[in-house]
């Protein structure tokens, strides 16, 4: 599962403040056909989940956001890209996002985007399509100056700056594994690029995040001395997973519209582009 899963732990609780009060209006999403009648497309990303999703002075950028305005545009409609704060799980993301709405008057979306393509997760939550994997995520890992053999075995890296999300499987990895021989040397940041950003700032001598947010602080950090793991990740047991988007199940219209979307822009070479522009290199989904 994605670094992202685990930060629902710190960051939920933001939508469940008040009572039952404050509950909006339901909404329902909406399927191609009044989605083009009303003009937008009105999509939800993570907030504060660089590189895909974050506030830029009150513009939501990211390869999600990118990817939102791309999908809207090829139906012909205006996109509406919304960020909003994790919950205490998937679920109630879905939930806030997709077929219902959330407290404090978050009207519900036609799709969001950064949802896990799993199995048991689309039966546990029969209220939302689970459609179009668009990217196949994993872990990497960079290190910085100081560090600069970053092919060495983990325990080796004993007695440097280590930099990790907090509660992420980054963060479980190097603070619980090798028999805990790392642990006082894990510093945690808000998110993966922020803990990657770290090394790139000198804060840190290494970091373990997903591979776009490596990928991505590279990029945004041209000049730095900076040495991405090129093998594998000794004993890290995610094989890594597929990325797609949720529709609610009475819009499967607009979910296989999407899915069609997806796989053309595939095909043509424009996903890879848009990743691109964000320093990330696209990488099929395995469920694609």
């Amino acid at each position: 599962m994605s670094d992202i899963l685990s930060r629902r732990a710190l960051l939920g609780g933001a939508l469940a403040l008040g009572g039952a009060s404050l509950l909006p209006a339901r909404v329902a999403a909406a399927p191609l056909a009044k989605v083009r009648e009303i003009g937008a497309l009105r999509i939800a990303v993570y907030a504060d989940n660089r590189p895909w999703s974050w506030d830029d002075h009150g513009t939501v950028r990211g390869i999600d956001a990118d990817l939102g305005r791309a999908l809207a545009t090829k139906l012909g409609v205006r996109a509406d890209v919304v960020a909003f704060m994790p919950g205490d799980d998937l679920g109630a993301d879905f939930r806030n996002t997709v077929w219902r709405g959330g407290l404090l008057g978050f009207q519900v979306c036609d799709v969001m985007l950064h949802v896990p393509f799993d199995h048991d997760l689309m039966m546990k939550n029969d209220q939302v399509a689970i459609v179009a994997p668009y990217y196949r995520e994993g872990f990497a890992m960079v290190c910085g100056n100081e560090q600069s053999d970053c092919e060495i075995l983990p325990p080796q890296l004993h007695g440097r700056r280590l930099a990790a999300e907090t509660a992420s499987v980054s963060d479980a990895y190097l603070v619980g594994g090798f028999g805990g021989l790392l642990r006082s040397n894990v510093h945690h940041y808000q998110g993966g690029y922020e803990a990657a950003e770290a090394v790139a700032k000198g804060d840190a001598d290494a970091a373990l995040a997903t591979r776009a947010q490596v990928e991505s602080v590279l990029h945004d950090y041209p000049g730095k001395d900076l040495h991405r793991r090129k093998g594998p990740i000794p004993a890290m047991v995610s094989p890594g997973w597929d990325i797609a988007m949720a529709v609610k199940d009475n819009s499967r219209t607009l979910g296989d519209a999407l899915e069609t979307i997806v796989a053309d822009m595939i095909r043509s070479g424009e996903m890879a582009s848009l990743f691109g522009g964000h320093g990330v290199e696209w990488h099929a989904a395995i469920a694609a």
